[in-house]
């Protein structure tokens, strides 16, 4: 039996019908359409499906969408302020040539967002750490790091930006 479900998603409220059991991953995607959000190991090992709630990095594939209810869910497709522009996260990503397939990126993305509020130095060790849930198979981390590390200094200093 279907339960209603209240959700605010990139800004907009959502009211759906889902299973109890249904994860916030397979709710975004197949009710939502918001396919940005991967479903990679099914074991939140990956990070391919990292999403923020309420601003925090949370990986999709283990939540319950029920657990969601009211709360704030920000997804790749959220985080450009318009159709034509991109992030000032996607355009580090883009400028230190941080992605290759691309399967990871909305996921890493979304978790170098989350650690623009937690603090996280802008600095080489600690966002390696920060980002040890997300996991790239194709670049090495070289690019990510970068990006990540300038794209947190950027938005730090216009807060407007993030």
């Amino acid at each position: 039996m279907n339960a209603p479900l209240q959700l605010h998603i990139n800004g907009q409220r959502k009211r759906l019908s889902v299973a109890p059991s249904s994860l916030l991953l397979t709710v975004l995607r197949e009710q939502c359409q918001l396919t940005g959000t991967h479903q990679g190991c099914d074991t939140a090992q990956c990070g391919a499906c990292t999403v923020l709630v309420d601003g925090a990095a949370v990986k999709s594939c283990n939540r319950l969408a029920v657990q969601c209810s009211g709360q704030h869910i920000t997804t790749i497709e959220g985080v450009a302020p318009n159709a034509s522009d991109l992030h000032v996260m996607q355009q580090c990503f883009s400028k230190h040539h941080a992605l290759q397939c691309g399967f990871c990126t909305p996921g890493l993305i979304m978790r170098a967002l989350a650690m623009v509020h937690e603090d996280v130095p802008a600095q080489e060790q600690a966002v390696r750490h920060a980002l040890s849930g997300n996991l790239c198979r194709c670049t090495g981390y070289e690019g990510i790091v970068l990006a990540v590390c300038e794209g947190l200094r950027l938005l730090r200093a216009s807060p407007s930006l993030a």
